[in-house]
C-alpha cells in the first residue's frame, strides 16, 4: 500500500467529565509543586530518566511538524567548568552594568547574583536550541515555522517531564547565550533559547517565599 497523508488516530483515550477533572485536578497538584531551585546535589540520576523527558520533549507540536530544537545534554565536568566559567563572565556583566535598576530591584527578592555553581553541581545541563532555518541534504537551507512557539512548548514539556519524574530544575538563560553553540559544538542555523539544569535538591535547600497568580488573574471567559 503507497503510504497514506493520513491515518487512523490512535492512541486517545476518551474519558468520562469526572475522569477528566480528577485527572486535570491531580496534574495540577503535581505541577503546583515544581519549584525552581539554585541549590543542586551531585546525586547520579539514571540517563535515562533524561532520555525518556527529552522523548517527552519531542512529542511538543510544532510549525509544519517541522520540530526545529536540539537538546544538548551536558555531563563531562570539564565541560560543565568550560560553561559555568562562561556563563559567569556574561552575568558579571549583567549584574554590573547591563541590567536596569528595575531589573535587579525586581531580581532582589530571589537573591541571585553572577555566581553559578550549580552549572558544575548539578548531574545534568540540557542546552536547548531552537533550529532557525534547516539544512537539506543538499546543504541547501529551508525555512522553519514558528520557532520560537514550537521550543518554547517542547522545553515547557521537557521540564513538566523531568519534574514528573522527580526532578527539580532551573531554567538559566544568560545573555548573550552564543557561547553554547561553540561549547555544544551546534551549527550556526540553530540558537540557544535557555539551559535547563536538572537534578535532585540539595540537603535543606530554600526556596524564595513567592505565589503564581490566581486563576481570576490569567484568564478570562467570554
Amino acid at each position: 500500500m503507497a503510504d497514506e497523508k493520513f491515518i487512523p488516530l490512535e492512541g486517545y483515550v476518551e474519558r468520562t467529565g469526572d475522569e477528566m477533572v480528577d485527572r486535570s485536578a491531580d496534574f495540577y497538584d503535581l505541577m503546583r509543586r515544581r519549584r525552581t531551585i539554585r541549590e543542586f546535589s551531585d546525586k547520579p540520576v539514571p540517563r535515562e530518566v533524561i532520555e525518556n523527558a527529552i522523548r517527552t520533549a519531542g512529542t511538543a507540536p510544532s510549525g509544519a511538524n517541522k520540530q526545529p530544537w536540539h537538546f544538548a545534554v551536558i555531563t563531562d565536568p570539564a565541560i560543565k567548568a568550560k560553561l559555568r566559567a562562561a556563563a559567569e563572565a556574561e552575568e558579571q556583566e549583567f549584574y554590573g552594568g547591563r541590567a536596569t535598576e528595575e531589573w535587579l530591584q525586581d531580581l532582589e527578592p530571589f537573591g541571585t547574583d553572577a555566581q553559578k555553581p550549580f552549572l558544575e553541581t548539578a548531574p545534568y545541563l540540557i542546552a536547548v536550541f531552537r533550529e532557525n532555518y534547516g539544512i537539506d541534504e543538499n546543504g541547501e537551507r529551508t525555512n522553519n515555522y514558528y520557532v520560537h512557539e514550537s521550543a518554547g512548548l517542547a522545553a515547557g514539556l521537557l521540564i513538566a517531564s523531568l519534574h514528573n519524574a522527580g526532578l527539580a530544575t532551573l531554567t538559566h538563560t544568560p545573555s548573550p547565550m552564543g557561547f553554547l553553540n561553540e561549547i555544544c559544538g551546534r551549527p550556526k542555523n540553530e540558537r540557544p533559547t535557555m539551559l535547563v539544569v536538572a537534578g535532585y535538591p540539595a540537603d535543606g535547600v530554600q526556596v524564595p517565599n513567592i505565589g503564581k497568580k490566581p486563576l481570576e488573574e490569567i484568564s478570562s471567559w467570554i
